[in-house]
C-alpha cells in the first residue's frame, strides 16, 4: 500500500461534502507531475486530505477505490483520474504549520513542493501524521525489535471496518 496527499480548497470541494458525497472523482489536475501520482495510485492506497487555501490543514483519510482512467472533464488523453472514498475525519486535523514544525517531515512533499496538488507521502510520514492526528498507533521499543501497540478503540474501529 501506498500513500498520498490531495488538495482541496474547501470553497469549491470540502470534506463535509466528500462524506455527503461519499465517492470522489479526483478530476481536473492540470499538472504533469500531480498527474504522474494520480496514475501510480492503486486501489487501497491511502489519501490525506488536506484543506488549502483556507483551513491549511488535513482533515481525513480517503483511499482509493478505482485506478486511473481518461480525465471526463477534457478530451485531452494527457490528464487522468482516479475515485476516492472517506475513511475518517481526523480526531485532530494537522495544521501546515505543525508539518513544518517537525524536522522529521522538513522532506514532506507539502513542505518542499507546496502548490503541488497531488503527493507523495513516505510511510513514515504517514505514522508522524496520524500520531499528530491523535490516532493511537504507539511504536515502542522493545529489546530486539519495533512493537506495535494498538488501543482498544483502534482495535474496534478495524474489527468494525473489517466486518461491515
Amino acid at each position: 500500500m501506498a500513500y498520498w496527499l490531495v488538495k482541496s480548497e474547501p470553497f469549491k470541494y470540502s470534506w463535509d461534502q466528500f462524506i455527503k458525497d461519499k465517492k470522489a472523482v479526483w478530476d481536473g489536475v492540470r499538472n504533469y507531475a500531480a498527474r504522474n501520482n494520480l496514475r501510480s495510485m492503486k486501489i487501497g492506497d491511502q489519501v490525506l486530505w488536506y484543506h488549502s487555501n483556507e483551513g491549511l490543514e488535513i482533515v481525513g483519510i480517503a483511499e482509493v477505490i478505482k485506478e486511473s482512467y481518461q480525465d471526463p472533464t477534457t478530451e485531452e488523453t494527457a490528464w487522468l483520474v482516479v475515485d476516492l472514498t472517506p475513511v475518517r475525519k481526523l480526531k485532530k486535523p494537522v495544521s501546515l504549520a505543525q508539518l513544518k514544525a517537525d524536522s522529521r517531515l522538513a522532506n514532506m512533499d507539502i513542505i518542499r513542493l507546496g502548490r503541488l496538488s497531488v503527493q507523495t507521502v513516505k510511510e513514515e510520514e504517514w505514522g508522524i501524521v496520524m500520531g499528530m492526528a491523535g490516532r493511537n498507533l504507539k511504536i515502542c521499543q522493545s529489546r530486539d525489535e519495533n512493537v506495535e501497540m494498538w488501543k482498544f478503540q483502534d482495535i474496534i474501529e478495524l474489527i468494525v471496518k473489517f466486518t461491515i
